[in-house]
């Protein structure tokens, strides 16, 4: 296996030891993936990002090793909770491994070859994430921790799932390092020609792993997007928060007259714009006309009311309201609007779609501010349903739930 030319920091070959609560105990046989920092009662010496460390319990016996940041609230990314184990590129095969075959139906696709192939905590590698994009995987980091390891990791991918380019992404806080890496490194293969283009369910889209946002596209909403494509015919869509055009697309196809696209970002109107033209004229037929728009989604949907401009179907997926706990209150009072302005726009039997990825914000309060919002503005909902996540982005512990969308018809 190729190592990477850059020269990684070692790990200590000192374990660090580390007795913590009882709560934090509870809460690691219990599966959950991470040692917070005031969960640590006694710790034998300070360590560096990627140090192993290796958590007992109150007899002093063994309860899970990970890997230590001592920057991070998140003070041990656990791998490994009641049994012993080697961390090393043999460890990191069998994660692959297993998250790869439980995404089998993907896998062993002919007309899907975008998904994500690693879903961190979820899949028991805490804070890394890695995409797949056609012959291109995508490796994104979320603690310094994982760096002392990547060519453990990457030769266990090159074992697991072959690609013809590797590229590292890198969390915000990340992007200033002093290892050597950068975000959108090409860690190994051939130069990506850019853009990349990729199937999803048969159709095609564009997507710039080394500079787009997250490692490129929101892969999560791939079942929402399908859930669109059903209801679209023959309807008029107003695709809000729409990025790069994913339920634009997904609409196209399924027989809407018209969608308009609209985002904040000119680079990803531009982007939604191309992938419909890449989709035509089939699977979408020539008849569907598409707008992309430019512009704040508060104005303009506010702007659209006042024009008595109205569509048979408004989808809203906007971003994370919701960071951290304090943005709560702001973020309900943000979808609350959002609901209201989409409603103002939506034609009496009009299909209404809205998500949310703020996992501080949990379904049913999210649930219920849609329904809330809807009865201050006078209009009732007819639940189509509900859904979550996806195949490839499993759920394994509490926190790790954050994808949430209401499909309804509005009376």
């Amino acid at each position: 296996m190729k190592k990477l030319t850059i020269d990684l920091p070692q790990i200590s070959k000192k374990r660090i030891a580390i007795h913590v609560t009882r709560a934090a105990e509870r809460a690691i046989r219990g599966g959950h993936p991470w040692l917070f920092e005031n969960a640590i009662l006694k710790q034998s010496h300070q360590g560096k990002a990627g140090d192993l460390a290796v958590i007992f319990d109150k007899d002093r016996k063994f309860l899970g090793i990970g890997l230590y940041d001592p920057d991070s609230m998140i003070r041990v990314q656990i791998l490994r909770a009641l049994k012993p184990a080697t961390i090393n590129q043999q460890f990191f095969e069998e994660k692959l491994g297993a998250a790869h075959q439980r995404r089998a139906p993907l896998r062993d696709s002919d007309h899907t070859n975008g998904y994500r192939l690693l879903h961190g905590e979820n899949d028991g590698m805490p804070g890394i994430i890695i995409d797949r994009y056609a012959e291109t995987t995508v490796i994104k980091l979320y603690t310094p921790a994982w760096i002392p390891h990547l060519n453990d990791v990457v030769a266990a991918l090159e074992r697991v799932f072959p690609a013809k380019s590797l590229v590292l992404r890198l969390s915000g806080k990340m992007k200033d390092n002093p290892f050597g890496v950068f975000d959108g490194m090409l860690l190994h293969g051939e130069k990506l020609e850019s853009p990349i283009i990729f199937l999803e369910n048969g159709l095609k889209f564009e997507t710039d792993p080394q500079m787009g946002q997250k490692t490129g596209f929101f892969l999560d909403q791939r079942e929402n997007r399908a859930r669109v494509e059903e209801l679209a015919k023959g309807k008029s869509v107003l695709n809000v928060f729409s990025y790069t055009g994913g339920f634009s697309v997904y609409a196209g196809r399924g027989g809407a007259k018209e969608v308009v696209s609209l985002d904040a970002s000119k680079i990803a109107t531009e982007v939604a714009e191309r992938n419909f033209s890449l989709n035509q004229p089939a699977p979408i037929a020539k008849s569907c006309s598409h707008k992309s728009v430019t512009g704040d989604a508060f104005e303009l949907m506010t702007k659209m009311k006042k024009q008595c401009r109205l569509f048979d179907m408004v989808i809203i997926d906007p971003p994370s309201f919701a960071h951290k706990n304090s943005q709560v209150e702001g973020a309900i009072r943000a979808y609350k609007k959002l609901t209201r302005l989409g409603l103002e726009i939506l034609v009496p039997n009009g299909v209404f779609v809205q998500a949310s990825c703020s996992s501080r914000v949990g379904s049913e309060l999210f649930f219920d501010t849609i329904y809330l919002a809807a009865r201050q503005s006078g209009r009732r909902l007819n639940e189509i349903e509900r859904s979550g996540h996806a195949l490839d982005h499993p759920i394994g512990f509490a926190e790790g739930e954050y994808l949430k969308c209401l499909f309804a018809v509005v009376l």
